[in-house]
């Protein structure tokens, strides 16, 4: 099985850190792994002109081609974002948005694989549930189906407190627990249903 992460900050730091943690312990369990970063990346917001759903392709030519090809191949789709004016980035905000060509496509081409939520904020309670709100909304409208961390650990998703440091990110250990919740959870799922 094939999962896909996708790191919506626009810096290589804590929020990359983290979703490569993630995808290192998938491959240690014989998932294999891809991961697209914002940096660097030309992302542009979406226009909402209809042009996909006529022409079955979107208007704009740029980096989201390699995310769409990602997003296609995959059985599991992990959203890593850092948190941005207590919610989740402009990057992925595009992204999301940006979605919606591909499913002009087909329509239900992302649905049925399985979605989990990472949230790195600067502070610990800097918007990151508000941010995994977001994206289980995202997965919900797309037919994705997501993951939390269990009745148990009761998180939406991974939640980290970087600090604004990669330091710093690195001894959270609470936000480690989380993923690792998070990640059983989100095996269990792709193991049962994909």
């Amino acid at each position: 099985m094939k999962v896909f992460g996708i790191c919506a900050s626009p810096r290589n730091n804590t929020t990359e850190y983290v979703l490569k943690n993630a995808l290192d312990k998938l491959e240690s369990h014989n998932f294999k792994t891809e991961i697209f970063t914002c940096m660097g990346k030309d992302i542009k917001p979406c226009m909402h002109c209809d042009y996909c759903l006529e022409n079955k392709k979107c208007i704009i030519d740029d980096d989201m081609a390699t995310v769409y090809d990602g997003l296609q191949c995959a059985d599991g789709i992990i959203l890593a974002t850092p948190i941005q004016s207590g919610g989740i980035s402009s990057n992925l905000s595009a992204i999301m948005d940006r979605t919606r060509a591909l499913e002009a496509v087909d329509y239900n081409l992302l649905r049925g694989k399985i979605g989990m939520s990472i949230a790195v904020g600067g502070d610990r309670t800097g918007g990151q549930d508000f941010a995994h709100l977001k994206n289980i909304t995202y997965f919900m409208i797309h037919g994705i189906i997501p993951v939390s961390g269990g009745p148990f650990g009761s998180n939406l998703g991974a939640s980290f407190w970087s600090n604004d440091s990669i330091d710093d990110i690195k001894e959270d250990g609470y936000g480690m627990d989380s993923l690792d919740r998070t990640l059983l959870e989100f095996e269990n799922f792709l193991n049962k249903y994909i």
